[in-house]
């Protein structure tokens, strides 16, 4: 079983009192049962729009706070969990992509709660969140094309020991760690601040375990709950 062990900086536990986060790690089995990911995401599509959980706006407001504190503008690049959430109250839908992907997006959109999800395989050392300098690189896409480019300095982003993975904390994944249903090894983390129960936070890490144990049946599947202020 591969361990990913992520660590968080001092300075972005200072800069989010309270910060923690759920740590699952996957050995992938075979999938099984294909449209759970799919059922799952409808079922949080319409949780959004007609029973939404009560610390929703208040989640979502205390990360566009962090945002803010680092520089980043939430209206233009929103924490992963507003976004995915506004193209359903947008869209009254969400359209599946893949089934993990789905069902940790099901998660992220369900409980208003960033999900990251990381082909843990192609990570070069262990995932850390840091406060990046803005000599970092981040490999990303544009105009269809492969492309680099760098943080800015100051800005939230996880990194490994070859360079970013994800930008603006949670807002946008890197190509190389990017994670699909053929990926043997995955790292899922599920990022919350105070103003969600820590309850709320392993309830949802325990439903995103137990959507993976249904798909993947022979998966083996580890976790743990991170809080910065105890690192």
């Amino acid at each position: 079983m591969l361990s990913v062990i992520p660590s968080i900086s001092p300075e972005v536990a200072r800069l989010a009192p309270g910060f923690r986060a759920f740590n699952i790690v996957v050995e992938a089995g075979p999938i099984a049962n294909v449209d759970v990911g799919k059922e799952a995401l409808a079922r949080a599509c319409e949780s959004v729009l007609n029973k939404d959980v009560v610390w929703a706006e208040a989640h979502l407001s205390a990360w566009a706070d962090a945002f803010r504190k680092f520089g980043a503008k939430p209206q233009r690049t929103p924490c992963s969990a507003d976004a995915l959430r506004k193209r359903v109250l947008r869209d009254r839908s969400f359209a599946s992509i893949e089934p993990v992907v789905d069902l940790y997006n099901a998660i992220s959109i369900e409980y208003a709660i960033p999900v990251g999800g990381e082909n843990a395989a192609a990570y070069v050392g262990s995932p850390r969140l840091v406060v990046a300098d803005g000599t970092e690189v981040f490999d990303t896409t544009k105009g269809g094309a492969p492309a680099l480019e760098s943080p800015e300095p100051g800005e939230v982003v996880w990194r490994d020991d070859e360079g970013v993975t994800c930008r603006r904390w949670n807002w946008r994944q890197g190509v190389r760690t990017r994670l699909s249903c053929d990926a043997t090894h995955m790292w899922f983390i599920l990022e919350s601040l105070p103003a969600m129960p820590i309850e709320s936070v392993t309830e949802a890490g325990d439903k995103l375990i137990e959507g993976l144990k249904i798909m993947m049946p022979t998966a083996q599947i580890e976790s743990f709950l991170i809080e910065a202020n105890g690192l």
